[in-house]
């Protein structure tokens, strides 16, 4: 992790020692309170001049401080609107945070600097209220435009029963479908051009071929596409929202929903980041197991990606054949967690189990079986014709757009951008495994096609270290704060099962801080930002993820493409809608 001293020297030399405002941070990650005034002068620094430079906007969102009782050496702030940034070579990164009262909710729009931070100041408006001056289109992205309020407000309900019941009448009924209506002035869009009269089509929210509840009004000049219009939050839950009404612990099952392909991979930013915090060193075994069963993940998420995107150009038979083969990876992991897609079998401090008798037996069964299906999948499809000709050249973006929009994981890696964060910053143990990076060039569908098709190959090789390597030993830490406890102790006396009972039941609680943990999930970088305000629950829990990045590059790839190019396009971006609504 880059030294704070060193980055707040230079941008101490840049703007004077009274911009800055440091603060400590629990994941000690170089942290800055910046003027309101000043904040585009030094996100622009960052990206562009300092050593390194932080090219990569990574999250930008809000904290609302008003019920905060634990901000020491913080400014006064009703709310914070917080910037986290990225620098991929090397890995470094670097957290701005700007305090707002409440009678003056607003901030430069950074759009200029980060063509990314669109979405996301949108999100913090409609999630908070903060309004960003300059932004060209601020709406509510994730809630209904109908919506009153803004939900991860402190004094904004949390649960439905107090809200009025719902009564859909046919007044509110027609209110709502007019909400809906796209109209094209309101995106900067001309109906027509010289003798052309364009066409707005509407693809989704319901089609299979947006894989999800997911919608995209096009505007056509016949099948050509001249701009498009991403619209999100059909499938919002308010996951960040829930986190404030669950304990630490009992949050855990509510990861698994957000990239529900990617089941234990979403449990492990969150209680790595938990661990951190608490200073919870987990044995050996746990680590090695964690690789195992989210190598196992990527693989059936990545199998579903590879279905769904070669039925999407054409083809019908595959998707059963590795459907089929989701399920013999689905039983290996039942087999061991109990559950086969949301599992919840991480836990702070270790695992909920032990890995249970002939484990090795059924993660050597899949590999046997998987390899060669993999190396068939492979002459199969990449070779074919029609492949090629849906896929090549088509969605292509550069490495620099992929870093200016946020891009990560295996559609950063396709534009030949080597970066995998389990070898640039190894985490649970994955600098003692053997594994390559696979890399495209062109940052097309073809290479986003490939580059997962040999990420399975390397998963599987993990996976095969991990059986062969597999330590003895405990399958949790021996700690105080890890849950649950150690059961051992219960009858020891009536004091430790008291304390028993209630770290089962409330979970620990957590020292007041703020951390962040990243990882390389399925689809791309994925963190938890929590926020304690040494309580048994979280005081704010941001969730960061890749397909909410990932979806907002859309009309940049899709402009002069057909509407066939852009069901391959939606295919190969490979994301799950509750990934990016939350």
């Amino acid at each position: 992790m880059l030294d704070t001293v060193d980055i707040q020297r230079q941008l101490s030399e840049r703007f004077g020692q009274d911009t800055l405002h440091p603060q400590i941070t629990a994941d000690g990650l170089p942290t800055f309170w910046v003027p309101r005034d000043r904040i585009l002068e030094v996100l622009g620094f960052l990206r562009q001049n300092s050593a390194p430079a932080y090219r990569m906007l990574y999250d930008l969102t809000a904290i609302d401080e008003r019920a905060r009782e634990h901000r020491p050496n913080q400014p006064i702030s009703d709310f914070t609107v917080v910037y986290h940034l990225l620098s991929l070579f090397p890995v470094a990164e670097i957290r701005l945070k700007v305090a707002l009262l409440e009678d003056d909710l607003s901030a430069p729009t950074a759009t200029g600097i980060w063509p990314n931070a669109n979405w996301y100041e949108r999100e913090v408006w409609d999630m908070f209220g903060v309004t960003f001056n300059g932004h060209p289109n601020l709406r509510r992205i994730l809630m209904p435009p109908t919506w009153k309020g803004h939900p991860l407000r402190k004094d904004h309900s949390a649960r439905a029963t107090e809200f009025e019941p719902l009564h859909l009448d046919p007044k509110r009924q027609d209110i709502e479908e007019d909400a809906l209506q796209f109209k094209p002035e309101d995106w900067g869009m001309e109906r027509e051009s010289g003798d052309t009269e364009f066409m707005f089509l509407n693809m989704g929210p319901n089609h299979p071929s947006v894989h999800g509840v997911f919608r995209i009004v096009l505007q056509l000049d016949g099948e050509e596409i001249r701009g498009a219009v991403p619209d999100i939050g059909y499938h919002h839950r308010g996951a960040e929202k829930m986190a404030e009404r669950q304990s630490w612990h009992t949050y855990i099952p509510y990861t698994d929903r957000v990239d529900y392909l990617g089941g234990v991979m979403n449990e492990l930013p969150y209680v790595m980041n938990l661990e951190k915090v608490l200073g919870i060193e987990v044995p050996e075994r746990v680590k090695v197991a964690r690789v195992m069963l989210c190598e196992f993940f990527r693989i059936t998420s990545h199998l579903m990606f590879l279905g769904t995107y070669v039925q999407d150009i054409g083809f019908m038979s595959p998707i059963f054949w590795m459907f089929s083969d989701r399920q013999k990876a689905y039983d290996v992991i039942e087999a061991i967690t109990g559950f086969r897609m949301h599992p919840a079998f991480f836990r702070i401090g270790g695992l909920s189990l032990d890995l249970p008798n002939g484990w090795d037996r059924k993660v050597k069964e899949f590999i046997d079986w998987f390899r060669p299906r993999l190396n068939e999948y492979e002459r199969m499809i990449v070779p074919n014709g029609l492949v090629i000709e849906r896929s090549r050249h088509i969605g292509a973006y550069s490495q620099d757009e992929a870093i200016d929009w946020g891009i990560t994981g295996a559609g950063l890696r396709a534009t030949g951008v080597n970066f995998d964060l389990r070898k640039a910053r190894p985490y649970s143990g994955y600098e003692n495994f053997e594994f390559d990076v696979p890399l495209g060039h062109n940052g097309d569908c073809m290479d986003r096609l490939t580059v997962r098709i040999e990420e399975m190959r390397q998963s599987t090789n993990i996976i095969e270290q991990c059986m062969q390597n597999m330590p003895e030993g405990p399958y949790k830490s021996d700690h105080p704060l890890t849950t649950p406890p150690v059961k051992e102790r219960t009858m020891h006396d009536i004091e430790t099962l008291i304390a028993h009972f209630l770290t089962v039941s409330w979970g620990p609680v957590i020292p007041a801080m703020e951390s962040s943990t990243m990882i390389e999930g399925t689809k791309g970088l994925n963190s938890y930002y929590s926020i304690s305000d040494k309580h048994t629950m979280s005081y704010r829990t941001r969730i960061r993820t890749p397909s909410f990045a990932h979806l907002q590059q859309i009309p940049l790839i899709s402009q002069g493409g057909l509407v066939a190019d852009l069901v391959a396009i939606i295919g190969s971006i490979d994301f799950v809608m509750a990934d990016v609504d939350r």
